[in-house]
């Protein structure tokens, strides 16, 4: 939260420089930069409202808490992307119809050494949280910063293209900083829709299988399933034991197994760990169970 608060601050204060210079130079490639940095901004508030509502508890009718609801501002993120890249486009073709020659080329110029700089620091701050707590969805958020800040750059040679006859420059940079931002976009969308359909990383789940394996007491591992609820992952397991293990025994071995992954699997918050007993013989222990597969 803290990381949001700050980064949005940061982010606001740079925006609110380069909307002042479009303002006086009529830059439209400073104004898709200023457009993609204040949607970059405002992505903190729908993900603050989320990590809000992900701090309440579990109820009877949202048994696994509110987590889902960054996937939900996610979706909204996507949207203001969209919207601003449409805007940008927008504005870019206008200018190519009706030209007009941007002023101020020097201050353009600094506005957009400004807009990296800003974005660059944001990067670093949110990346660095990030991978202290653990919290892809705000290393991802830093890369997306830093993106933002070398479209910043772009900015420079749209002025320079100004500054030297090529009054065309200023709206075709324009009208790449959009195509920037449908990149970004596409990257967006592709990772909330993983989330929404409960992609995991496939080397997160063969992860789990080492930990659940090198658990004592654990003879193979069956279905690991896993799903991120926000930024919590957790975890359904099945493990195979002795056949002579006591429930008692055979509940010990899911426990540690439990424990294990806690510990070794970064975000995970809930594992449920199934015992199985070990199939020796070709005896089917699900075989009342057929029916339903």
């Amino acid at each position: 939260m803290r990381a949001l608060w700050i980064s949005f601050a940061a982010l606001g204060v740079t925006t609110l420089l380069q909307a002042a210079v479009v303002l006086l130079s009529g830059s439209v490639a400073l104004l898709g930069d200023t457009m993609h940095n204040a949607s970059d901004a405002l992505i903190a508030i729908p993900l603050v409202v989320a990590f809000m509502l992900g701090r309440r508890p579990p109820n009877r009718r949202y048994t696994y808490g509110y987590g889902r609801a960054e996937d939900l501002a996610g979706i909204v993120i996507v949207l203001m992307i969209t919207l601003s890249s449409v805007l940008v486009a927008w504005q870019a073709i206008s200018r190519l119809v009706h030209p007009h020659r941007a002023t101020d080329l020097a201050v353009v110029a600094g506005a957009a050494v400004a807009g990296f700089a800003g974005n660059e620091v944001v990067a670093r701050y949110r990346m660095r949280v990030g991978r202290r707590i653990g919290s892809a969805a705000l290393v991802a958020d830093g890369l997306h910063a830093r993106a933002d800040g070398f479209t910043s750059l772009a900015v420079l040679v749209g002025a320079g293209g100004v500054a030297i006859g090529w009054n065309w420059a200023d709206p075709v940079v324009g009208l790449l900083i959009t195509v920037a931002i449908l990149a970004v976009l596409r990257q967006a969308a592709r990772e909330i829709y993983r989330r929404l359909m409960d992609a995991v990383d496939p080397a997160v789940v063969e992860r789990a299988e080492q930990v659940l394996a090198a658990t004592p007491g654990v003879l193979g591992v069956g279905h690991v399933r896993m799903r991120w609820t926000g930024h919590q992952l957790r975890a359904e397991c099945e493990v195979i034991v002795d056949t002579a293990a006591t429930a008692v025994q055979a509940h010990d071995v899911a426990v540690r197994a439990e424990h294990n992954l806690l510990h070794a699997m970064p975000g995970l918050v809930a594992a449920l760990v199934h015992a199985d007993p070990d199939p020796r013989g070709g005896a089917d222990h699900h075989s009342v169970l057929a029916s339903h597969r």
